[in-house]
């Protein structure tokens, strides 16, 4: 008996090439509705343009990295559970 394999919107190559075109065209709206909310930050560089959306992704990246080096440090043997 042969599993029922549905096909769902994202199996069609066409449909996740639209998501990720609206995906990409709201973060650009997104940026853009940034310039225009006044900002009152507590130090001078929270008022700059786009400062949270640059310290967001900085933040993201460097968390990868992070969790990158602690796979090496907490690396285990293959039978550390047996």
């Amino acid at each position: 008996m042969k599993p029922n394999k549905e096909i769902t919107f994202l199996d069609s190559a066409q449909n996740r090439k639209k998501v990720r075109l609206y995906f990409y065209i709201s973060l650009c709206v997104l940026l853009i509705v940034d310039f225009f909310i006044p900002k009152h930050g507590h130090f001078p560089w929270e008022t700059v343009p786009e400062f949270f959306a640059v310290y967001g992704f900085i933040g993201c990246v460097g968390l990868i990295f992070i969790a990158k080096i602690l796979r090496w440090v907490v690396r285990r043997k293959e039978d550390y559970y047996d």
